[in-house]
């Protein structure tokens, strides 16, 4: 009877040092998965703050060639700064403004094409080149970003690992998604 009690007693203490262990090891994953985000998330910034370090060469390059366009390099530059005053925690506001801005270079790069001798300048070309490979980037980031936001999002909403997430408080997150204007069909005209 001693060795029946002494058995169940065991069994008993392993399970629960095995449901503790599987407990540490979900909550250490969940952790993990938020780390990632929050990596990803970095990894943005630092595109974008590459991205508004290239911005004022370019506007300077394109100035000289573009004298009319003044308006068009002034938003390039008041974007920049509202990017720059945006709190680092709003991801929406700062990926609102970013595509702004994204959008804006765009039109700078058109500039090039009626502007022939800005189209050769070497200092345009390079800053363009650097631009784009950053963009590039950015959207690679982008990419990363909502990956990570996958598994986490698959963590919390899954069996057992939901359990802990809700224990402990853990959100959602959301995608970073498109916006409306970047999903329309350019017009081409020929």
């Amino acid at each position: 009877m001693f060795s029946l009690s002494f058995s169940l007693f065991w069994i008993i203490v392993v399970i629960l040092v095995l449901l503790i262990a599987i407990y540490i090891t979900i909550y250490n994953s969940l952790q993990k998965s938020k780390v990632y985000i929050d990596e990803s998330w970095s990894q943005i910034d630092v595109q974008l703050k590459r991205r508004n370090d290239l911005i004022p060469n370019l506007v300077e390059t394109t100035k000289g060639y573009a004298k009319h366009e003044k308006e068009t390099l002034e938003n390039v530059v008041q974007l920049r700064n509202q990017l720059n005053n945006v709190p680092t925690n709003d991801h929406t506001q700062t990926l609102k403004v970013s595509n702004q801005i994204s959008d804006a270079l765009k039109t700078i790069f058109a500039l090039s094409e009626n502007y022939p001798d800005l189209k050769a300048n070497q200092n345009f070309l390079k800053l363009q080149e650097e631009l784009t490979n950053t963009e590039n980037k950015i959207a690679y980031s982008r990419q990363l970003y909502n990956s990570s936001a996958a598994l986490y999002d698959q963590k919390i909403l899954t069996f057992p690992s939901n359990l802990v997430a809700h224990i402990h408080g853990f959100k959602k997150v959301d995608y970073l998604q498109t916006s409306e204007a970047e999903k329309e069909v350019p017009k081409v005209k020929f």
